[in-house]
């Protein structure tokens, strides 16, 4: 693969942002390494030399605007975008805080699109490759993540229509439907609470224990996963959606052809709905 010049988004320390920073500098790739708190980027990635620690809030727009001016200032020009800043909201949609999935919307969905309208000219000039990660949660209807995996959907949609309309400018653009990873990406709600007056009270524990990760499929590591998208970052591959991570084709199966009401049946005892049902009923 020819050596590139490639911005990731959300590279704090453990997450798969820094991950895939990693897999590409070890290749030789110029990464323009980025986060809203630089302090938080590993040490490793900002020591090499083929590495630009960069500020970026992708919820400013003033941010991405002078991040963007500092990328062309640099003369490198840009090959590759990756928009993997996010951040996730575990709660029941009747408890769920308006305000704050505001916020979270405007960071999972908005964030990317800001960040393509900043980087557009210097992407357009080197025929150039964005790439937003997804996950397999945003085409399966699972309770509790109801906020979080709505915003993925949207920016799924947007990455799929911004394909079709940066096409003819020479841009491709990909989504990566990512499986399960084990990375520190919980850790920024580590303490789940509902509100005292929930409905969902009787099942808090099982709810807290899908929110914090700890019920979920075991993963792989998000170096390990970064190594399998290095291909997808360096601007091969296909465009469009790409599945890939553990749990991703199974989900990818079980979105397109099992029956609702197989899936729902599934749901119900996994999520703790059957278990509420029957608190409810005695």
């Amino acid at each position: 693969m020819p050596l590139k010049t490639i911005l990731v988004t959300g590279c704090s320390a453990g997450g798969i942002g820094a991950a895939i920073c990693g897999a590409l500098a070890t290749r030789g790739h110029h990464v323009f390494v980025t986060a809203r708190d630089t302090s938080k980027v590993p040490e490793s990635l900002s020591a090499l030399s083929n590495v630009t620690v960069l500020r970026l809030d992708v919820c400013w727009t003033e941010s991405v605007s002078e991040t963007a001016k500092l990328v062309a200032e640099s003369g490198r020009g840009l090959d590759v975008l990756v928009n993997n800043a996010g951040a996730g909201y575990a709660m029941p949609l009747l408890d769920v805080d308006i305000e704050r999935a505001q916020r979270l919307y405007d960071l999972n969905v908005w964030g990317p699109i800001r960040a393509v309208q900043a980087f557009s000219k210097l992407l357009i000039a080197s025929r150039g490759r964005v790439v937003n990660i997804s996950t397999v949660g945003a085409v399966v209807n699972t309770p509790w993540i109801g906020t979080y995996a709505s915003s993925k959907a949207a920016l799924t949609n947007l990455s799929e229509t911004l394909r079709l309309e940066l096409s003819p400018l020479g841009v491709t653009v990909v989504a990566i439907m990512c499986g399960t990873i084990n990375s520190l990406f919980h850790n920024n709600d580590p303490d789940f609470h509902l509100p005292p007056t929930s409905l969902y009270m009787p099942i808090e524990k099982t709810i807290a224990g899908w929110a914090s990760a700890e019920l979920k499929p075991k993963g792989i590591p998000a170096e390990q996963f970064a190594e399998m998208l290095v291909e997808d970052m360096g601007g091969s591959g296909t465009a469009g959606l790409v599945w890939k991570g553990p749990n991703s084709s199974g989900i990818k199966f079980v979105s397109q052809f099992l029956p609702q009401f197989l899936a729902d049946f599934v749901v119900s005892y996994t999520q703790g709905l059957k278990e509420l049902k029957g608190h409810r009923a005695g």
